[in-house]
């Protein structure tokens, strides 16, 4: 089989489409890469678009993520594999433990927990010895936060217990995958919870250093609107860049909202979640609220340019006090499917630190990253 520099699996979906659009168009030249899956006509057709857009052509590579076989020598074909297939509780592992096999790169789109800490039980120690690097969570879950924290930590003082809030700002529309694996992961709070119980029972903790996370509901960035703690996977791959790099000082705080301009907005926000978490716990609701949203679907061009997000960011320690914004603009597709594309080129081309087993965005790539997605127009500033 051929080997190529970065391959795709899942690129007949609608967000694996959209990254295979933005790879296919932004490779460097003499780059190359394949698309991989078991349905070979709308594999086909992929690759009739990105060459209809102008990109480079993708090879084509039969694969399945029932077939161990097949993504073995899939993984075998290739310096860095990226997916796009989820719910990644259910259907990311085979992709996972064929590259940590393979000895190398890996990148995927999950914001669930219990996906990343069941892939660090089962792979990490093997990642370590291939050198295989396995980074999760390279779309809107958890770019902007990771490397948002890291650019405003390198604004920090030194040596010097530092203290970040995160405030996050969006207009779009969730991604049909995004939904259904929230609703998964609602179902099996249990499971995460022991899964995660194992990992930090063996993971352990930064010697001479504390990381923790922080936040209550309360007034909002700069004490406007209103502030309420989200319990998602981001500040807790911010938690662990930051338990990785001792440049986050000796004691680390992250406190991670979602920012609301009205006192209603939240209110129904907690309600609207409290909903969908009780429906989630019977499979009968379960299946109905997972009608409510396809994962195939997704919102048009149009409604995608007029989507944006927006991350405000403040961080204290030694007396100095920064605020910074990581912003762009559609977080669900747009965005996501360039974060991931450029988290892959990034592992293919740039010079890295020498980082190997389950790692995050920050840790492998840190500068680097942040410079391309730069490039491609998602902003980091200072304000």
């Amino acid at each position: 089989m051929t080997s190529v520099d970065i391959a795709l699996l899942g690129a007949t979906g609608f967000t694996g489409g959209l990254t295979a659009d933005y790879l296919g168009t932004h490779l460097p030249p003499g780059a190359s890469w394949a698309i991989a899956g078991r349905n070979q006509a709308k594999l086909e057709a992929v690759a009739d678009r990105v060459e209809t857009l102008g990109g480079v052509r993708p090879e084509i590579i039969s694969a399945e993520t029932g077939n161990a076989d097949s993504m073995a020598a899939l993984a075998g074909s290739t310096r860095v594999l990226m997916t796009t297939v989820g719910p990644y509780v259910q259907l990311g592992e085979p992709a996972v433990k064929a590259a940590a096999e393979a000895g190398i790169a890996y990148v995927d789109l999950t914001g669930e927990p219990e996906f990343v800490d069941a892939m660090w039980l089962k792979y990490h120690q093997t990642a370590q010895r291939t050198g295989a690097r396995l980074v999760h969570a390279c779309g809107f879950d958890s770019i902007p936060y990771d490397l948002g924290v890291l650019f405003t930590v390198e604004q920090l003082p030194e040596g010097v217990p530092l203290d970040v809030k995160g405030y996050i700002r969006a207009g779009g529309t969730a991604s049909g995958g995004t939904y259904h694996s929230a609703i998964g992961a609602f179902s099996r709070l249990r499971q995460s919870a022991r899964t995660a119980g194992e990992r930090k029972r063996l993971e352990g903790r930064p010697d001479g250093r504390r990381v923790r996370g922080g936040g209550t509901i309360g007034r909002g960035a700069g004490g406007r609107g209103w502030a309420l703690p989200l319990p998602t996977i981001d500040p807790q791959i911010v938690l662990r860049s930051a338990r990785s790099l001792e440049r986050y000082g000796p004691e680390f705080t992250y406190s991670h909202f979602a920012q609301f301009t009205k006192l209603p907005m939240l209110a129904a926000t907690i309600g609207g979640g409290a909903v969908l978490l009780a429906g989630a716990q019977l499979p009968p609701t379960r299946a109905l609220l997972l009608k409510l949203k396809s994962q195939g679907d997704g919102p048009d061009e149009q409604k995608r340019a007029s989507s944006w997000f927006s991350l405000r960011l403040i961080g204290e320690g030694g007396g100095t006090t920064v605020t910074t914004e990581v912003s762009g603009g559609d977080p669900g597709y747009t965005e996501t499917a360039k974060m991931l594309s450029e988290s892959a080129l990034c592992l293919a081309f740039d010079d890295l630190p020498a980082v190997s087993g389950q790692t995050t965005t920050a840790v492998a790539m840190g500068d680097a990253l942040i410079t391309r997605l730069r490039d491609a127009g998602i902003t980091f500033r200072t304000l």
